[in-house]
């Protein structure tokens, strides 16, 4: 029988909504009037609020002491020009404290949430959130400084004694890598130039840390089509080190040979005097199999350091939706400079705090070639002295 022309169909009947995940109960506060836990609440109650925050140490990523700090720190700046914003739901106020401001920022970089998210939260527009994020950026670039800095001759003197204890590396000063910050493609002019070797839209940071994983010298902005190689013969620490500016302390072996201060890198890096990197090859003598173990384990320092920046600083863990190239080098920057301060008020993290997955998932190990004579040596006398040393 054909269908009669309008007669009205049948509805189907509609599946129920699935019921919403319970959201965990706020823990208690043990005074109403403290800001660290008035902030935590009003901002966790709302029903897009990410649930696997508990507490605000978890959303910012570190103590209220280390907190108290950073504040003192932009404290001038955020309130030499006082800015109004409407809507913000705490309370009746229209103009932030400088510890509301400090909370937002860094709750955009620990969080990664879009400034859209973030407003929500606050009953504020993405514009607000993102005008409070970039000045203290600005501050923070200004006022702490000084946690981002080459060690001093007393501090390089400690760095060196730990590798050498821990890794049985002698006059060892740091470990070097670079990791990808992932880029959402874009049709703008030049943009083929930030496409990399795995054919992804990204800048490079390069990092070198000691052995608590504190950054002490950092280059960014390059971008993903530069290899490893190619970004640190273009960076200041390059030129200092070759210089004789930086690294040129000298040790002698008990051998009697004499090595000069290095850092430890992969094999993506030219093998310098400077510059130790493994071995490469199978089937290798006991001597450089034993380097190369421990030059592996020096250089997951800064591999576990790279991870863990981007598991704490969300912003730059994802694929950024076309971020502005020239202030997102600025935001690397200051998150390497607040985990510094975090280590510098807290201590090296504990093992609960690390991550240990790869820092650049998806991309292959690049290879050097590059060999300077005088290197070469020096590898083979610190091979003969840690198997000397077993």
């Amino acid at each position: 029988m054909a269908p009669v022309r309008g007669a009205k169909k049948r509805k189907r009947p509609e599946k129920p909504a699935p019921a919403p995940a319970p959201r965990l109960p706020l823990p208690p506060l043990p005074d109403g009037s403290d800001w660290w836990g008035v902030f935590y609440r009003r901002v966790a109650g709302h029903s897009s609020f990410p649930r696997e925050y508990q507490t605000i140490e978890s959303v910012l990523k570190m103590s209220r002491k280390t907190f108290d700090y950073i504040c003192s720190l932009v404290k001038k700046d955020l309130t030499t020009k006082t800015y109004g914003f409407r809507n913000f739901r705490f309370g009746d106020k229209t103009i932030l404290d400088v510890e509301d401001q400090v909370a937002v920022a860094l709750m955009r970089l620990t969080t990664g949430e879009s400034l859209q998210n973030i407003g929500a939260w606050f009953s504020m527009n993405h514009s607000a959130i993102s005008n409070i994020t970039w000045r203290f950026i600005e501050s923070m670039e200004a006022r702490a400084i000084c946690h981002l800095k080459w060690p001093s001759p007393e501090e390089m003197a400690t760095i060196k004694a730990r590798f050498e204890k821990i890794y049985g590396l002698p006059n060892c000063c740091g470990a070097i890598d670079t990791t990808h910050i992932l880029m959402c493609s874009s049709n703008q002019p030049n943009s083929k130039v930030w496409l990399d070797n795995e054919n992804k839209n990204s800048m490079v940071l390069q990092a070198v840390v000691d052995t608590d994983m504190r950054f002490r010298d950092i280059v960014s902005g390059w971008p993903g089509s530069m290899d490893d190689s190619c970004i640190l013969r273009t960076s200041g620490l390059y030129r200092l080190c070759e210089k004789g500016v930086r690294l040129d302390g000298q040790m002698q072996l008990p051998g009697g040979s004499e090595v000069r201060e290095y850092i430890v890198g992969d094999s993506s890096y030219p093998l310098l005097p400077w510059l130790m990197t493994p071995y490469q090859g199978h089937g290798l003598p006991a001597a450089k199999a034993e380097f190369n173990k421990r030059h592996t384990a020096a250089t997951k320092v800064v591999q576990t350091a790279l991870a863990t920046l981007k598991g704490r600083w969300r912003v730059i863990q994802g694929e950024l939706w076309r971020p502005d190239k020239h202030r997102l080098p600025r935001i690397i920057f200051v998150c390497c400079l607040i985990t510094n301060i975090i280590i510098d008020m807290e201590g090296t993290p504990s093992k609960e705090m690390l991550v240990s997955s790869n820092h650049d998932q998806g991309y292959k190990q690049q290879f050097s070639n590059v060999a300077d004579d005088n290197a070469v040596k020096q590898r083979d006398d610190l091979s003969q002295h840690v198997t000397a040393g077993e």
